[in-house]
């Protein structure tokens, strides 16, 4: 991933020094910020400076802040954590009860109508949902608000850099509640996608689970059907369904580029689309690795999820 994202971003047209410093900089100016920037140097030296510097921790300084690409990225990661978070927690509260009622009652009205809207969610491009959204809810209704995380003359303490668990941390109620009502929004746009994913596979999972003869056999011992359904299937069919959901928090956590741009959530989405702008070489790696990163310890996570859900994976 290293090698991909450190020679593709040397193809992106423009030069860092020259955007840094604009049209109107004198050319020995742009060669003298080259030169302090490294940019001189052959590809694959700086490639190699690079991962040597990154397998100590150091993924460089950015170009346009100077500060270190690590502080900006943690800077930046409370926010998109508790935006993924929420749309995840959207995406499950909704998807896995929809997907149970639907393969409960297949072929249903409920069935067809899930499928429905199943597609839908998944066809539908999130920054227009998001559009939709913020003219329905706040420009029509006035009922959520729009952008950002918190309105201004609000203040929260900073403790985790998440503007909901601060609040609660603090006892700050006005600052909970403001919160919250910014969250919403970009969290069920967010979450579409993932909710309709999840509903599909939790449909799947059941009807497979369902035709099982143990499932047979307890509706025969007169188990109350909604105890088989939720004791004996649910739990039985969540692998897949688990699977899922970690694969979508893996790339919702990569950052969630258009969902942070329109509502201007100041997350590791929204300074990969101002790095990309700028040329910001270092950043833009270092935003790639970090989501590359998370992908794979969300898969390891998962992974370790298995055994706890099914016994049978621990022998």
């Amino acid at each position: 991933m290293s090698v991909i994202v450190f020679f593709m971003v040397r193809a992106i047209p423009g030069d860092p020094a020259q955007i840094l410093l604009g049209q109107q900089a004198t050319p020995e100016q742009v060669e003298r910020l080259r030169e302090r920037l490294g940019l001189n140097e052959d590809p694959l030296t700086q490639y190699v400076i690079f991962l040597r510097d990154a397998l100590t921790g150091d993924l460089g300084e950015s170009i346009v802040t100077g500060r270190p690409v690590t502080v900006e990225l943690l800077d930046r990661f409370p926010a998109t954590l508790e935006l993924t978070l929420a749309a995840l927690l959207f995406a499950v509260a909704v998807g896995i009860p929809v997907g149970v009622l639907a393969a409960v009652r297949q072929y249903s009205w409920i069935d067809r109508l899930t499928s429905v809207v199943a597609l839908t969610g998944v066809s539908m491009p999130i920054f227009w949902l998001a559009l939709v959204l913020v003219v329905v809810f706040t420009v029509r209704l006035d009922l959520l608000p729009f952008p950002g995380r918190l309105s201004s003359g609000v203040e929260i303490v900073r403790i985790t850099g998440m503007v909901v668990p601060d609040a609660i941390l603090t006892g700050n109620f006005a600052g909970l509640w403001d919160g919250v009502k910014h969250l919403i929004l970009p969290a069920v746009a967010l979450g579409t996608i993932p909710m309709a994913v999840v509903t599909r596979m939790t449909r799947s999972a059941m009807l497979e689970v369902m035709g099982e003869d143990y499932i047979r056999t307890a509706h025969a011992k007169g188990v109350t059907p909604w105890r088989v359904v939720f004791k004996h299937a649910l739990r039985n069919a969540m692998l897949p369904v688990v699977t899922v959901i970690g694969l979508q928090f893996g790339l919702l956590m990569g950052g969630a580029v258009l969902t942070e741009t329109i509502f201007s959530w100041d997350g590791i989405g929204q300074i990969a689309l101002e790095s990309i702008y700028r040329r910001d070489y270092p950043m833009i790696q270092g935003v790639v690795l970090y989501g590359a990163f998370f992908f794979v310890l969300v898969n390891l996570v998962v992974d370790i999820l298995y055994a706890v859900l099914d016994p049978r994976v621990r022998y």
